[in-house]
């Protein structure tokens, strides 16, 4: 019961945080709720759209992603049972826009969301900056939101915390080697079409490199394409983590083939070591396994860019995104804005200052 004191805003505060903490207390027959966040290359956007498309069962055409798009879905698991909702959010623009990461993580939905990395095959020298930055910025804000989480409920932040070992068998010889991120994680290699031309030992390469940073980081990796068998397999993987349909035990790991590997299922000894002459590992100076590979990926691989890849266009002059009287109502602004700024450095070139 409120007190006779307490203001509008302290009954809405505490009625938020008295249904955050019964969420996980929900009955199985109850609709559920849950969250993906969609990130990766700027190129992976047609790819991530038409997984979200097919997930929804809606027969549109890819649209374009510009800054951060939201869109839902409702599903049945079965005959009259009530519909599950999934919320999936998708990031554009690849590195350029990292500020926006924090939007769709919060304490309300961090026990429901999961990540998806979509990387772009087809573009070797720009896959670990992306992966690096977004995965680092990412992590970093979920474990900001748990440990917020963990103030008022410490008790679902320690089952987050403890969930994601989950898929890793206890008597997996990898648990102590390896650093899950703190909520589940899928990497999608996008574009295998073109990625299946390349060279037999540049694609051993970036197979071994994702399947060692996949394992080690606890996610489920696959390879995907056009080709409708390839989309169906990685949309059974997102259903699992959108709607909670029973997750595929099936398992690719042959150099020839799309990679379909889910979270738990691989080990350090059957990737083997990063694909180097022993001489050259021993001069590569890594203070981790992590940063090892990273040093032989990268050797074969210079990345495109240091840092974090900017985006120099300006969205609003696209002419895919055109509208006439936005445009239009702009255009004027930016009339008045000149005229003022004209007037502005007349009246100050004219000012006498007392000497």
């Amino acid at each position: 019961m409120p007190g006779a004191s307490d203001t509008l805003w302290d009954i809405a505060k505490a009625e938020v945080e008295q249904r955050e903490n019964q969420e996980g207390d929900r009955d199985g027959l109850e609709c559920w709720e849950r969250s993906i966040f969609f990130i990766g290359n700027k190129n992976g956007g047609k790819t991530t759209i038409t997984i979200i498309l097919l997930c929804l069962d809606r027969d549109e055409i890819p649209k374009p992603t510009l800054a951060l798009e939201y869109t839902f879905g409702r599903r049945a698991k079965g005959h009259n049972t009530p519909k599950d909702i999934a919320h999936f959010w998708e990031l554009g623009g690849g590195t350029s826009l990292l500020d926006l990461i924090p939007i769709p993580i919060t304490t309300s939905n961090i026990r429901t969301l999961a990540i998806v990395l979509v990387l772009d095959l087809s573009v070797p020298n720009a896959l670990w900056p992306a992966m690096e930055s977004l995965l680092q910025v990412t992590r970093k804000h979920v474990e900001k939101i748990i440990t917020k989480l963990g103030q008022t409920n410490p008790k679902a932040a320690n089952e987050i915390k403890q969930k994601i070992w989950n898929n890793l068998p206890k008597d997996h010889p990898d648990r102590e080697l390896i650093d899950p991120f703190p909520i589940p994680l899928v990497i999608i290699g996008s574009k295998y079409d073109l990625f299946y031309e390349f060279d037999s030992e540049v694609k051993k390469i970036i197979h071994k490199t994702l399947r060692f940073v996949s394992h080690y980081y606890g996610a489920s990796l696959v390879f995907t394409s056009k080709s409708e068998a390839l989309l169906l397999k990685t949309r059974a993987l997102i259903n699992h983590l959108a709607f909670g349909f029973d997750r595929s035990k099936s398992m690719s790991v042959d150099q020839n083939k799309p990679l379909f590997i889910p979270a738990g299922l691989d080990s350090f000894s059957q990737i083997g070591p990063p694909p180097a002459s022993d001489s050259d590992i021993g001069k590569l100076h890594a203070q981790t396994p992590m940063d090892l590979w990273k040093k032989v990926f990268e050797k074969k691989f210079p990345p495109k860019n240091i840092g974090v890849f900017k985006e120099v266009r300006d969205p609003a002059q696209d002419p895919q995104y055109a509208e006439y009287e936005v445009d239009a109502m702009r255009a004027q602004k930016n009339q008045e804005l000149e005229q003022y700024k004209r007037n502005a450095a007349k009246t100050w070139k004219e000012m006498e200052f007392d000497s």
